[in-house]
């Protein structure tokens, strides 16, 4: 199926977030739509999953004018939107999974589970996919769920599938399982709209793209005609730097050091220093061990062997308020799960690690919140409403700000951040690599944990490379490079 949309125009009130945006989607292609959060792009794909309705414009399939009313009729059209939170539920099993809302009855009206575990088992069979359908969907690894999404919109008969951030949690291994599928899903002519800040992916697995800047189709093309960087320019309208870490640091005191940290199996024998002042890179792959290492610095991990000394003194830790209390910092992998907390407006988010500090007699001091806060938000530069809005409510690089500034506010004399531009932009990207240089220029000792060498070497002033739970080399200087770090972390 192709898909045209012509001079598509919405506004919410006076906020023009589509501008006569112009997208094409020819059938057995894989199409990046790309652009920084709030480009639009999100708006564009709930008017074509008929989540929203356009102002202007008309939407066509094969040359024919179609109007959506609901996701629903989108959907019977041959349309399938696959969200960033996957739709799945991780007690039943994955066959049950296949057919939520449109389960398979006998004539006595119960469940046919026979029939909808056949059903289940041949299309897995014909796409070659070894995945059990009477699995629970909890038993399965990232990559298997994302499949298990694509193969239910297959089973509806969907022509085209909507894909938004599919790799954002998932490890090198698991993307490329899932780019196994997009290829397969070429050969059997479905259409996939890609979005995703992930360039590096963009080029690999995309046939064209289409860029969006503030409501207006700035750029589209074929990937193979463009770069990274030139991709970039168009996302955020200037160049964008790729070049390495030149900082001339000053470096202080050592702040952390580990002797022989252990805690098998995640991880052996390891041993490092980072000083006031330094940005020091941990990197590898799928099973490095490096979360599980810091986490145990942060003491969220329960016992280890070996040392852990701040600031040249021994300690033990034993959990994250001592963590805290001893001026460490640890911003979470995962944002979604442990960073944010949903339940929470955007203020309780940016200032609950320091509000025991601002609460006297069981009562929070709010006027000392919120200005602590804002500060925050003025130094991170938040883009957001107003303090009791959802912290659903902002992008994911304003998400990872706030998460950012709850820490700052703390004042830690040791940062760590593990995987801290996940799900974020190329422009808001480049804004946390500099709040985290300013940072090290202040004083902080920061840890970054990254398993992409771009970013490694983009930001910091020297990387470990880890391989099954050891490190593996230091690298610095001309040494800090992609291929060298590559073969590192595969046991070279």
């Amino acid at each position: 199926m192709n898909l045209k949309m012509q001079g598509i125009v919405k506004s919410f009130g006076a906020n023009d977030v589509l501008k006569k945006v112009d997208f094409t989607l020819n059938e057995g292609e894989i199409c990046a739509l790309l652009g920084e959060n709030g480009a639009g792009k999100s708006t564009l794909m709930n008017i074509l999953g008929g989540v929203l309705p356009a102002d202007q414009g008309q939407i066509l399939l094969d040359g024919k004018a179609v109007t959506f009313l609901n996701p629903a009729q989108s959907l019977n059209a041959g349309i399938a939107f696959i969200h960033q939170e996957l739709n799945l539920i991780n007690d039943l099993p994955v066959y049950e999974n296949m057919f939520i809302g449109r389960e398979l009855k006998k004539k006595s009206g119960f469940l046919d589970h026979a029939a909808m575990y056949g059903k289940t088992k041949e299309l897995f069979e014909k796409m070659g996919l070894e995945i059990d359908p009477g699995a629970m969907v909890s038993t399965l690894d990232a990559s298997f769920k994302q499949i298990v999404e694509i193969s239910r919109a297959l089973m509806m008969n969907a022509s085209i599938i909507i894909m938004d951030e599919p790799t954002t949690s998932l490890t090198d291994p698991e993307i490329e399982r899932v780019f196994d599928m997009l290829r397969m899903l070429k050969q059997q002519k479905v259409g996939v709209v890609f979005i995703s800040h992930k360039l590096r992916e963009v080029m690999e697995i995309c046939d064209r793209y289409t860029v969006l800047r503030d409501g207006v189709m700035v750029a589209d093309g074929y990937v193979k005609d463009t770069s990274i960087p030139e991709i970039a320019r168009h996302m955020v309208g200037h160049e964008v730097t790729s070049e390495r870490n030149q900082r001339n640091a000053a470096l202080g005191e050592e702040v952390l050091r580990l002797e022989n940290l252990t805690q098998e199996p995640a991880f052996r024998d390891v041993s490092l220093k980072v000083r006031a002042g330094e940005i020091l890179g941990v990197t590898g792959l799928l099973g490095d061990g490096r979360s599980e290492l810091f986490r145990t610095v942060f003491g969220a991990e329960g016992k280890y062997s070996g040392q852990i000394f701040l600031q040249g003194k021994p300690v033990v830790i034993t959990s994250t308020r001592q963590a805290l209390g001893l001026g460490i910092g640890y911003l979470p992998r995962n944002r979604k799960e442990n960073g944010i907390i949903k339940d929470m407006n955007i203020l309780e988010n940016g200032s609950i690690v320091t509000l025991p500090r601002m609460t006297k007699f069981g009562l929070i001091k709010a006027k000392e919140q919120i200005a602590e806060f804002h500060r925050q938000r003025k130094n991170l530069l938040i883009k957001m409403e107003n303090d009791t809005d959802s912290i659903t409510s902002l992008s994911g690089g304003n998400q990872q700000k706030v998460v950012l500034a709850k820490w700052l506010s703390a004042n830690p004399k040791l940062l760590i951040l593990d995987n801290p531009t996940q799900g974020v932009d190329v422009g808001a990207k480049e804004e946390i690599y500099q709040i985290i240089q300013q940072l090290a220029e202040q004083g902080v000792a920061v840890v970054v944990l990254c398993s992409e060498a771009q970013e490694i070497i983009r930001l910091c002033d020297r990387a470990l490379v880890m391989y099954h739970g050891s490190v593996r080399a230091e690298v610095s200087g001309e040494a800090m490079n992609e291929h060298e770090m590559m073969r590192l972390a595969t046991g070279g």
